[in-house]
Formats: C-alpha cells, structure tokens, sequence
C-alpha cells in the first residue's frame, strides 16, 4: 500500500501534459470570469490569458520551456482556430456595406501601409526593434487592416509568437492603443459633426421608436445581437468543422511543402476563405466560439514563454513599439478624415471605418451603436469582415518588402 502511494506520489509532475491543459483551460475560464467585472472589463480575455498564464509560468506552476503540449497548440489548434475564424467571411456580403463606407475603409488601410512603412523608418525600427522588425511590421499591418486574427497569424508565420518578450510587448502596446483610438473615433464624430456639420439620414435624425424586448421575432423572444461569440453548436456542425479543419490543414501543409515559396498560414487562409464563399459552410454554427477558444488557449501559451524579468528590462522595446503604433496610426487617420472631409463624408461613416481598421469587426460594430447609428452596424461587421480576408495578405506582402 505505501509503495503504491509513493509511486502516484512521484509519478505527479508539473510539466504533465493533462495538468498542463488543464491549467491553460481554467485560465480561459477565470479570464471570461474576471471581463464581466468592472475593473477588467476593458483590459479584455486575450490581454488578461496572456498576464495570469505569465504569472504563473514564472511562479514555475507551468513549464516556460518547449513541451508537447505548447508545440502541439502552435502547430494545430492555432491554425485550426484561425481557420475557423475565417468561415464567417463572405465576401459577396460586402455589397450591402455600401460604397462609402467600402472606400473610407480602404482609404484608412492604405493608411495603415503608409504608416508602418513610416514608422519603421522614424524609429529605426532594425536597430530598436530587432532582427524581427520585418515581421512585427507585418504584424501590424494585418492587425491594423484586419484584426487580431490577421496579428496572430503573422504571428505564427514569422515565429514572433515563440519571441515572448517581444510578442507580449507588441501585444501590450496594441492594446493600448486600441483602446485610447475607440475613445479619440467615439469623440471625433460628435465633435466633427458639431463645427463641420453633414446632412444626417433621415433614419437617425427621426429615429423608429425602440422596440420592447417580446417585439422583433414572430416568438416574441428577444432579437439576438447582430454579432456574437455565444452561439448554439450542434454535433453535426462540430463534426463538419473538425472535419473541413483537419482536412484543410492537412491541405494547405502538403501545398505549402510541394511549393516552398508560398507560406503555410497563406495556404490556409486562401482554403478558409474560399470555402467561406458557400453558405452551407458560412452558417455552420460553433465556428466562431471554437476559434475564440482555440485562440485563447494558444495566447496562454504565449504567456507561458513570458519571462517577466527580462520583459521589465526591455522596458524601452514597449516604448518604442507604442511609438510606432501610435504614429502609423496618426498617419492612418490623417489620410482617411482628411480624404473623407474633402469629399464631405459623414463622420460616423469616417469615425466607424476607421475603427474597422484598427479595432476590427467587432469595436466595429460597438462605436456603430455607441453613436445611435443603427443603419451602419452592418456595414461596420461587413468591412470589418473584408480586414479579416486581406489583413494576411498585406501583412506579409509588407513583411517580405522589409526583411
């Protein structure tokens, strides 16, 4: 009897793969918990895993090295997250975004590119920044056309998310940012509006009356919000996403070794968009809430491989990676409220463009409401949409031009 408790005794370790997954998934949990309270809910899940896994990799709860566990998250349930994530573009939707709002959004990405060309330059970025200031640059791009998925694609591409100091850094300045830019686009508008005034639809000058919660659907339930991470997955959808997932990756690896010149995370996001253009996979249910787990759980990784020690004495590298952030995105909005002004856009339309850009689909669509501007949240998702399709894209195509 001793012998057996000493055996399940020593056989206990730290670095065991279930112990390690089941750490990497109460985080997700206990960061869900923490965004519903007031405190943290601006700081976000994504910012929140990366911190509290960190904390605990360098308490040494959790291997900050190279494992099983961390090299199999990098190498399938990232890509299949962001595979996932992309069978909610499709493209033929664009038309209902209407062609100012379509322009506005492209101006402000042709910002983004002059921007981090600019920055790159100002800052010096091969000396301040590093060997990897190409890849960062990508980075930066993608998230700044697209979102967070085109920002960790590029990510996995270039390796920057095994840099952890770096990516933490990269990821903390974005995050900041991001917040202080949906505070300057919810303020611009009204304050714009105010000394430049511009003919409002009739819609938002004499809004319909707000409808009660039993009105809406024919059931008297309560309308479900135009954009969502909760959704109701069925086993047949759960078996086709597995399914068109491993399948795709599986694809996009045996392309990607016939034809080394084109990367991987390219392959995938060409066959994730490409099957995204049929509705029988676009209204697949669940995709969306297993790529945002998927890529929570590979954002703990890249907490785990965060020493804090020498994140603090990289103190300057945030600095100078905010600077740059910052200043790409001054010239983003110069170009695209400058543009818009001398063409007399509306500002809503200018403001709400511009945080397609640099927030995504999703602040997107929280400013479009924020401003009672009900007939553009649509519009909203769907550029924010078309940033997820060709963020990848410019972000490499802008990587390689700097390496």
């Amino acid at each position: 009897m001793w012998q057996s408790s000493a055996h399940c005794k020593s056989a206990f370790s730290l670095t065991d793969s279930l112990f390690i997954l089941f750490v990497l998934c109460l985080n997700v949990v206990v960061c869900e918990w923490l965004c519903q309270r007031r405190f943290f809910r601006h700081l976000g899940t994504a910012l929140l895993v990366i911190v509290l896994t960190a904390i605990e990799a360098n308490l040494r709860l959790i291997p900050t090295t190279e494992t099983p566990v961390y090299d199999g998250i990098f190498s399938y349930v990232a890509p299949f997250a962001l595979f996932l994530l992309l069978l909610s573009v499709n493209l033929k939707d664009l038309r209902q975004a209407g062609l100012p709002m379509l322009t506005m959004y492209l101006i402000g990405s042709a910002g983004v590119v002059i921007g981090v060309f600019t920055s790159v330059w100002v800052f010096a970025a091969p000396q301040t920044v590093g060997e990897l200031h190409y890849a960062l640059a990508g980075m930066f791009t993608g998230t700044y056309i697209g979102g967070s998925i085109n920002f960790h694609a590029l990510a996995l591409h270039y390796n920057v998310s095994k840099a952890g100091n770096l990516f933490i850094a990269a990821t903390a300045a974005d995050n900041i940012l991001t917040t202080l830019w949906m505070m300057a686009t919810l303020a611009l508008p009204r304050l714009l509006q105010r000394r430049f005034p511009r003919q409002l639809p009739s819609s938002v000058v004499n809004p319909a009356p707000l409808a009660t919660p039993a009105s809406g659907l024919k059931d008297g339930s309560a309308p479900q919000p135009l954009f969502s991470d909760a959704e109701t997955i069925r086993p047949t959808d759960l078996a086709l996403l597995l399914a068109l997932g491993f399948a795709a990756i599986f694809l996009a690896k045996q392309i990607a070794a016939w034809f080394p010149t084109l990367p991987f995370v390219l392959v995938l996001t060409t066959i994730a968009l490409i099957l995204a253009q049929f509705r029988v996979v676009n209204n697949l249910s669940g995709s969306k809430l297993l790529g945002l787990f998927g890529i929570y759980v590979f954002l703990a990784v890249i907490g785990a491989y965060c020493d804090v020690a020498a994140l603090l004495r990289d103190g300057e590298l945030a600095l100078v990676l905010f600077g740059m952030i910052l200043l790409l995105v001054l010239i983003h909005a110069v170009l695209l409220f400058g543009l818009g002004a001398l063409f007399r856009q509306d500002w809503d339309v200018l403001g709400i463009a511009s945080q397609a850009n640099i927030g995504g689909a999703t602040s997107a669509l929280a400013l479009a409401r924020s401003l009672n501007r009900a007939d553009l949240q649509l519009p909203a998702v769907l550029v924010g949409t078309l940033g997820n399709a060709i963020g990848t894209y410019l972000g490499i195509l802008v990587a390689e031009m700097l390496r």
